[in-house]
């Protein structure tokens, strides 16, 4: 059987599969169903220096190939992360794991990546900049190569661990935003987070979630999360994490020759909890097919 071990900013993982922020709870959720510790690793649920309720239901509306989401980043706070969630995470899952945070300021960034930076089982930092920059008139952060880099800044002078900034598909140039986090220090790049969307329902004639936009994500974005991942991969000088409408194993292999390190999985958690192991167990017959022996060695390959 070929090799499936990939690194990932200096971690050495078994498999490049990690179930994305916001589809995995904190995992002991899933943890009831199978073993997670099958997994590359998983990025927990999007954490803020203050607990969040999140956004007026309903939040979430089904699409043809995907769905859209506007939960709001609803979390308990960095706090009751560390001291209640982790300590639970820790008895299911004995791999470094991914903490996904975000912010509504500089400062909120700075705080919350600090404060889970000196956590044990915290191995990345993955750093959304996708959220709006209260200080900035509500544009998100990623949305500009100089706030973008701004936060890498702040979070890299406070943190010892590698930091993955996770950018927005939802601009005119990736590319430029992702190098000016390169330059700005950090350590890796994930990508795509979700497309902006919308639905509208017939009856009512209203937007279908309270929000009226939310995040468009599954299948339908696969093709556009592949190009953003090659573009970036080809730009810069460290590891991206390739996610946006990851389904099979098949997907995994195509996201790594476009050149992802290791590869998220979001939507396709939500409609089958079993999404991340199948791609696991399925991945070396995918790998035979191919002809491939390392899938360390793919990466970019395209």
């Amino acid at each position: 059987m070929g090799s499936m071990k990939v690194t990932l900013c200096g971690i050495e993982m078994e498999n490049p599969i990690i179930p994305a922020s916001g589809t995995f709870g904190y995992g002991y959720e899933f943890a009831e169903l199978y073993d997670i510790n099958c997994l590359g690793s998983f990025s927990f649920k999007g954490t803020t220096k203050d607990p969040r309720f999140g956004n007026p239901t309903p939040r979430i509306a089904e699409c043809p190939a995907g769905m859209i989401n506007a939960v709001g980043l609803q979390n308990p706070g960095v706090d009751k992360v560390i001291s209640e969630e982790l300590p639970k995470l820790k008895k299911c899952f004995h791999k470094p794991v991914m903490a996904n945070v975000s912010g509504f300021s500089v400062e909120d960034y700075a705080y919350t990546c600090e404060r889970l930076d000196k956590e044990e089982q915290v191995g990345w930092l993955e750093v959304n900049v996708s959220c709006p920059n209260v200080h900035g008139g509500g544009m998100s952060f990623g949305t500009s190569p100089e706030a973008a880099a701004t936060v890498t800044k702040a979070v890299k002078a406070v943190t010892k661990k590698p930091v993955i900034i996770k950018l927005s598909p939802n601009v005119t140039d990736i590319v430029s935003i992702a190098k000016a986090c390169e330059e700005a220090g950090a350590d890796g790049i994930s990508l795509i987070n979700t497309l902006l969307g919308m639905r509208i329902d017939l009856r009512t004639k209203k937007p279908v979630i309270a929000n009226k936009m939310g995040g468009f994500s599954g299948s339908a974005i696969f093709p556009v999360a592949v190009r953003m991942v090659y573009q970036v991969a080809h730009a810069v000088n460290i590891p991206v994490v390739g996610m946006g409408g990851v389904t099979t194993a098949e997907d995994v292999i195509e996201m790594m020759l476009a050149g992802a390190t290791a590869v998220e999985v979001g939507a396709a958690n939500l409609v089958d909890p079993y999404a991340c192991y199948n791609m696991v167990n399925e991945l070396p017959a995918v790998m035979e097919k191919y002809g491939i022996q390392s899938l360390s060695e793919i990466i970019g390959m395209a």
